[in-house]
This record gives structure tokens, sequence and C-alpha cells, in this order.
């Protein structure tokens, strides 16, 4: 942990623990914040260079005003381990809860009124996502790779007509959008069966019921080293792709120039 929050809290009297080896509920109520809050806001993108962190630095003023100011949470205020019953104080900002503490000095809680006076909860919220777009352009790129981009302009009269129908099929965060990466195609893997396609195709025409176990028997028989007993998932899988490419072609072409591996069986 950082020295300066370190001797700030025991300035304050406050404990200052460390968390214990293969303990990890010790770190439960830190840990939860990365989800709720962190990726929440910033996605799992990585974020390099000066101009980033430039963005989140607005991203997390805005939040902290937001939701300080104006987003109500509730507190537990007596919990009864008779089947558990938890009761909580009425909803409030946490600045409404700093303000009825008779601990804070009056001096303090002037300058949070004239905060929550001035501050404006459209205009965070709008801070919030220009950021957020901001950051969103930015996922995954090195700093000296990107090209030096504009801030974006918060135009609040843009966003608060986004609020009409971001409800209807949800709203997706900037930072939650990963670029497009086209990977390498790899080349297939050789099949163990490859060699013997040919013929276990003949089998399954000539013996349309012929199962797979019956296959890997008759493998067994010519190649006693490649096929064992422990091959009959691959033979499985293998056997049923032939049938569906068959059954496929039953359904888009004419059923008489159909190989009668599945003729049989769709008869009955």
């Amino acid at each position: 942990m950082n020295e300066l929050v370190v001797s700030w809290c025991r300035s304050q009297g406050l404990e200052v623990t460390r968390s214990r080896a293969y303990r990890k509920n010790d770190q439960a109520w830190v840990e939860q914040k990365k989800g709720a809050i962190v990726r929440r806001l910033v996605g799992y993108g990585r974020f390099v260079g000066a101009e980033a962190t430039a963005a989140l630095v607005r991203l997390y003023d805005a939040v902290r005003l937001h939701g300080n100011l104006f987003q109500p949470s509730f507190k537990l205020r007596e919990k009864t381990r008779i089947g558990v019953i938890k009761r909580y104080h009425p909803p409030a900002p946490p600045v409404e809860r700093v303000l009825a503490r008779p601990e804070v000095a009056e001096v303090d809680k002037e300058l949070l009124r004239a905060m929550v006076a001035t501050a404006d909860p459209v205009m965070l919220f709008t801070g919030i996502r220009a950021a957020q777009e901001d950051l969103g352009r930015r996922v995954d790129r090195r700093g000296g790779q990107a090209t030096p981009q504009e801030p974006v302009v918060i135009d609040l009269q843009r966003f608060t007509a986004t609020l009409k129908t971001a409800w209807q099929g949800g709203e997706v965060r900037p930072t939650h959008k990963r670029p497009y990466r086209r990977t390498k195609p790899y080349p297939k893997r050789p099949s163990m069966l490859e060699p013997y396609e040919a013929q276990i195709l003949a089998w399954l025409e000539a013996e349309p019921t012929l199962s797979a176990a019956l296959v890997l028997q008759r493998l067994m028989n010519i190649d006693q080293a490649r096929f064992t007993t422990k091959s009959l998932r691959t033979v499985q899988i293998a056997v049923k792709a032939w049938r569906e490419e068959t059954a496929v072609e039953i359904i888009n072409g004419d059923w008489m120039a159909i190989s009668p591996i599945l003729q049989p069986a769709i008869v009955r």
C-alpha cells in the first residue's frame, strides 16, 4: 500500500492490516470494487501514454463528483442473526451523510454545500460519457503509436437526445468496444482417419447401419499400432459428421443421386 495512505491512516488512528497468505477473502471488500467500479467504467482494455492518463483523470474527476453528490446508496444500520434480518438507513448520497455528521467542521460543510449547489448532474454524466468515448478510441493502443487526437467535446444536446432511446436496447459504452483483429488462419491438423477415409465411407455405403464401434474394430484389425479403444470418440465424431453431410445433400439435392449411407434409415 502507498506509504502516504499508511501514514495518514496511522495519524487518524485507523488500523492498517496486511492480508494473510492463502486467505483470499481478506481483500474481499477492496477487490469487489474493481469489477463494480473500475471495470464497469473503463472496461478491460490497456491504456498507455500521457493522453490516456489525462482521459482517465477527466473520467474519475466526473465520476467522483457524480457518485458522491448525486448517487444515493444504502448503508447497513443493524443486522440480526436470526434468519439474518438486515435493516438499512434511508438511501442518501454520501455528501448528505457527511453533512449530517457533527464531527465534520463547519468550514468543510460550507465547501461541500457550495460544491453541491454549483454541480450539475447532467453535465457530470455527460462528461463521464465523453471521457469514456475518448478512452474507447485508445483501447489497446500504445502511447507512442497513437496518433494525436483532439479531446471529445461535450455536446449536451446530443447527449440528452440519446437518453430517449438508450434505455430500450441498452447502452454499449465506448470503453467496452474492442477493436477488431483479424487472426492469422491456422492450418488444419491432419486427422488420424485421413488415410482410411475412403475405406470408411465405402463401409458405410455398403452397411448404412454400421456403428462407429464396429468401424473402429475394423480399423484396429487393419492397423493395431495406430488405433486403440481410446480412438472411439474420434471415430464417432467423424462418422457423425459424414452422416450429417449426407443428410444435407438429401435436403438440398436429388434423392436418387444421394449416397445410400442414410437411405435405409430415412425410408424406415
